[in-house]
């Protein structure tokens, strides 16, 4: 027994990596370690072929039409002798950031108050159900919100609100109805889409709201409740400020969502690409502008202009995340 002591402080204390399992799991954390690795460089390269192909694709057409491309919204794929085909990418751009913008107005506030609702006052009971309901919300088709807002909310968006503001117009030429209805044509036109497109991205900002603030840790709630304070003072002061970081995130998940919305926006927004003159006024997004004249693009130059768009589309969507990825990068300094 002795001499077995001996023998094992003589050679020490056996590594872990020279024992026989070490080698195999080395080899395994390899092999895991290179999967992980090949999957991103799998998305990295999708992402760089993606955009490689699209500005190579779009090229003829911007070095064909130059700026103007950017800052014409004329659109003439039928083109004479007299007047040759020219495509200008203003009236869609200008078309699919208004969308956005107003879509996001209405989806933010009300999808914290249905966040809030569910979360601080929603009755136990029907808390379970509500939060499934505005999830299935999430899973309805595009088309048939773009259905909807064809048939049903524009016809009603033209009778009960465009015609008595026109009236009003025309008893007060130069007031503010009459420059609130410039350039407006009918029910189908940029504010029923943004209403749309805001009923569409509000159930996906609303879900991840209500996640981030169920993630306020129960004590601080109770504690500020303990200390006085009304429920508006919890929800302002403690939990809204408590996820103001992932609440970017929300928002742009929602923005980016609003700015490639397609079929929904094709069918109401009234497809024209001129440059709008206000929000009753019909016009085009980049999204709904390649989904009406991709199949009919005969000509390389148009199609090259189809191309462009969408490289412009992937242009602004990167542009909007990198410019949140810099604000969360600021408020962790």
């Amino acid at each position: 027994m002795a001499d077995a002591a001996v023998s094992l402080v003589q050679a020490g204390p056996q590594r872990i990596e020279d024992s026989p399992g070490a080698s195999s799991t080395g080899r395994k954390d390899a092999i895991f370690h290179g999967l992980c690795f090949s999957a991103a460089m799998v998305l990295m390269a999708t992402l760089a072929g993606l955009l490689i192909s699209l500005a190579v694709g779009g090229w003829p057409a911007i070095s064909h039409f130059g700026l103007q491309f950017f800052t014409s919204s004329e659109w003439n794929p039928s083109g004479t002798p007299d007047h040759p085909e020219f495509y200008g990418a203003a009236g869609p751009i200008v078309g699919t950031l208004i969308t956005a913008l107003v879509a996001m107005l209405f989806a933010l506030p009300l999808a914290i108050g249905i966040a809030v609702f569910l979360v601080e006052f929603c009755p136990k009971s029907i808390e379970h159900w509500v939060a499934i309901a505005v999830e299935l919300l999430a899973g309805i088709p595009s088309i048939v919100y773009g259905m909807w807002g064809l048939f049903v909310l524009a016809p009603w968006f033209e009778e009960h609100v465009m015609t008595p503001l026109r009236l009003v117009a025309m008893d007060h030429p130069g007031g503010f109805a009459d420059h609130l209805m410039t350039g407006a044509s009918s029910g189908s036109n940029i504010f029923t889409a943004s209403i749309i497109l805001a009923i569409m991205v509000l159930p996906f900002i609303a879900t991840v709201f209500r996640e981030l603030l169920l993630s306020v840790p129960t004590h601080v709630r109770e504690a500020s409740y303990g200390m006085g304070c009304t429920p508006f003072e919890v929800v302002a002061n403690i939990m809204l400020p408590y996820i103001r970081k992932s609440a970017v995130g929300a928002a742009m998940l929602g923005l980016g969502r609003a700015l490639g919305e397609t079929m929904a926006v094709t069918f109401i927004i009234g497809n024209s690409h001129a440059f709008p003159k206000g929000v009753f006024d019909s016009g085009s997004t980049i999204a709904s502008t390649i989904a009406n004249e991709f199949a009919e693009a005969t000509g390389d130059l148009h199609t090259s202009a189809l191309i462009a768009l969408g490289f412009v589309l992937f242009v602004i969507t990167f542009s909007v995340l990198a410019a949140a990825r810099l604000l969360l990068g600021q408020e962790t300094q």
